[in-house]
């Protein structure tokens, strides 16, 4: 149940991005870095369990963005698609510096040629970062109309793994009222840009998840996602202990990859297990194309935290023990 804001109201920035990616603890993935050649100008963290190595967001030195959230399925089994979501994100992201191809095109080109028939449920946000936004939404029908955002001041929008317009997740309407909150405070007090960070990442980190029972699975909490930004470790997960241990050593995206099915979806190993907020994710671009980009790899201290059946002080928690695993500046665009 991923999540991602998209924010012009500070009157400081372009444009800023905060995102949380929920998965399974379990699925190996990379830290936020430049690609290798000839990519090597996008940079993002990576899935490792598809042969291609998808991103759900990512940035390129030209100001591409592209940032996905999955649609919102009954359960795990039906948001799996024979390719990766990530695909998309990947085809837009990996253009060559040069190219020509417009946001616009680019949607065009997804929602015409029918391979979205064969890809999970999803919502992609991309273009460029001095530029509106658009929204390529795979359960929409081709006669319905691009929507575009960031394409005036003063507008914050939330998307989570529903439509667009679906204002019935709690997370959304109360993320979106706190990141205005952290941008007014911000200004108002006259902070620095790290305590900026601090305030959006603050958001990202709020937990309102209603508790279950000790051995509820995933399958159980799916109902009650869409109250919560963060996901704090849920589900049951006989090999907590050894994934935890793993994350202290700092060696959780240096696991072994499963193979694929067959059928080029993951392997089931990687949708079972405990699943929470893995990665965090703020983005800030000023109006003179200057972006700077934080990647939180935030496993170790949740699954601390789930071991020890921790339930409150979770927001303290997160801004102490979290580790920033990738900051970034780019080049003005």
């Amino acid at each position: 149940m991923c999540i991602a804001f998209f924010s012009t109201a500070h009157p400081q920035y372009r444009l800023i991005i905060c995102n949380n990616r929920d998965e399974f603890l379990h699925r190996p993935t990379s830290r936020a870095d430049w690609w290798p050649s000839p990519h090597s100008h996008v940079l993002s963290a990576r899935d490792l369990v598809r042969p291609i190595h998808p991103t759900w967001l990512g940035i390129t030195k030209q100001g591409r963005i592209a940032v996905l959230t999955n649609y919102h399925e009954d359960t795990c089994a039906k948001a799996v698609g024979k390719y990766s979501r990530g695909e998309v994100v990947n085809s837009w992201l990996a253009l060559s510096p040069d190219s020509a191809q417009t946001t616009q095109e680019f949607v065009n080109q997804w929602t015409t040629n029918g391979e979205l028939a064969n890809i999970g449920g999803f919502n992609l946000v991309c273009g460029n970062v001095m530029e509106p936004l658009a929204i390529l939404a795979s359960r929409a029908s081709e006669t319905e109309p691009i929507l575009w955002i960031a394409d005036k001041p003063g507008q914050t929008v939330g998307l989570s793994n529903t439509d667009y317009d679906d204002r019935s997740w709690p997370k959304v309407e109360k993320g979106e009222d706190a990141i205005v909150d952290a941008i007014a405070g911000h200004v108002q007090n006259q902070e620095s840009e790290d305590n900026l960070i601090e305030r959006l990442l603050g958001v990202l980190s709020v937990d309102t998840l209603p508790r279950l029972s000790n051995d509820a699975g995933v399958q159980e909490y799916i109902p009650h996602l869409p109250q919560s930004v963060f996901i704090p470790p849920i589900g049951r997960d006989k090999q907590a202990q050894d994934v935890a241990e793993s994350a202290k050593q700092d060696k959780r995206e240096e696991s072994p990859v499963l193979p694929s099915t067959p059928e080029g979806t993951p392997n089931r190993a990687y949708l079972e297990g405990l699943y929470a907020t893995q990665k965090q994710t703020v983005i800030l671009v000023g109006f003179d194309g200057r972006v700077r980009f934080l990647n939180v790899h935030c496993t170790t201290m949740m699954l601390s935290q789930s071991l020890q059946r921790l339930a409150t002080g979770r927001l303290s928690s997160v801004l102490k023990s979290r580790r920033h695993t990738g900051g970034f500046g780019c080049t003005r665009f």
